[in-house]
């Protein structure tokens, strides 16, 4: 019997094309046996390991990104980012709104009573090395997975103190396919390879930072491993105008991402060889896109 692993990356609000990859998959019966997630793909994965991936779970799943703006995941008070320029608070925000995203939306207290095997990757900020979480508590994992160094405090887990996935391993295809997967999905969710202009404050240019961080590992890591398993890499929307601290536009990078994979699954996409190249470093022109709803 042939065990299938998603793997979902992260990337901010551009967590969001996950959910039409999901969809595409989901139309055409390819589901997860294990799921494994790293920072926005954490909440994801989260998501679907309890709810499952059928096509009622994933519009409730897009109706959710779609209601979400910035103020639902990064609360920047000015207190709080005085406090921190001056040394008296860790972090630029609070995790508190996103700690309760995560528990309003899961169905299970402990990782490992999750409907479907789930895997949290998280960073131990002291040491650097990847710390994958299997069992315990879930929103604490999956907040820990999140936790953009400055911008969240980290968690503290197990006596370590746990931030974001994405700064070890975000992919973790290597963690896919020691879990006994044969065959392992990686859904990328791409990076902003078409701003019209860089990031112009703290929260934007660190999670472009860590975006193009993240990127640039994962090609190695496909590269890698796609010459001892079998390892299918949805290709991320490309050109991408959307800054990674953007959520007004869900609703549009779940469209177009359901129908760019569809494309791709039918098109004999999953048989190609050398997948990496679907993730290449480069930049277009500035690109305009108008979301359905701008309400900020």
């Amino acid at each position: 019997m042939t065990t299938t692993a998603f793997v979902l990356s992260g990337g901010g609000s551009l967590g969001a094309v996950q959910v039409g990859m999901l969809q595409a998959l989901s139309s055409r019966r390819v589901h997860p046996d294990l799921v494994v997630g790293t920072s926005a793909g954490a909440l994801n994965a989260g998501y679907i390991a309890g709810h499952g991936t059928d096509a009622a779970t994933l519009e409730e799943l897009a109706r959710i990104w779609g209601s979400l703006r910035r103020r639902h995941v990064f609360p920047l008070q000015p207190a709080r980012l005085v406090a921190a320029t001056m040394g008296r608070a860790a972090s630029l925000c609070s995790n508190a709104p996103l700690r309760n995203l995560v528990a309003t939306h899961l169905t299970f207290d402990r990782l490992e009573d999750a409907d479907i095997g789930l895997h949290i990757v998280t960073t131990d900020v002291s040491s650097g090395q990847e710390v994958l979480l299997s069992d315990g508590d879930a929103v604490d994992a999956i907040v820990a997975s999140a936790a953009i160094p400055a911008v969240f405090p980290s968690v503290h887990i197990d006596g370590r103190d746990l931030v974001d996935g994405g700064i070890a391993d975000n992919a973790a295809i290597s963690q896919a396919l020691a879990l006994g997967a044969d065959v392992v999905y990686v859904l990328p969710t791409g990076y902003a390879c078409a701003l019209d202009h860089p990031p112009n404050t703290p929260l934007g240019s660190a999670l472009q930072a860590l975006t193009l961080l993240i990127e640039q590992r994962l090609i190695l890591e496909v590269a890698h491993f796609a010459e001892v398993g079998d390892i299918r890499v949805i290709p991320p929307l490309c050109p991408l105008s959307v800054p990674s601290t953007d959520f007004r536009y869900a609703s549009v990078l779940i469209a177009q991402a359901r129908s760019a994979t569809e494309h791709w699954l039918d098109d004999g996409g999953p048989a190609r060889a050398h997948p990496e190249r679907f993730l290449s470093m480069h930049r277009h022109a500035a690109l305009s896109l108008s979301p359905q709803d701008q309400t900020a």
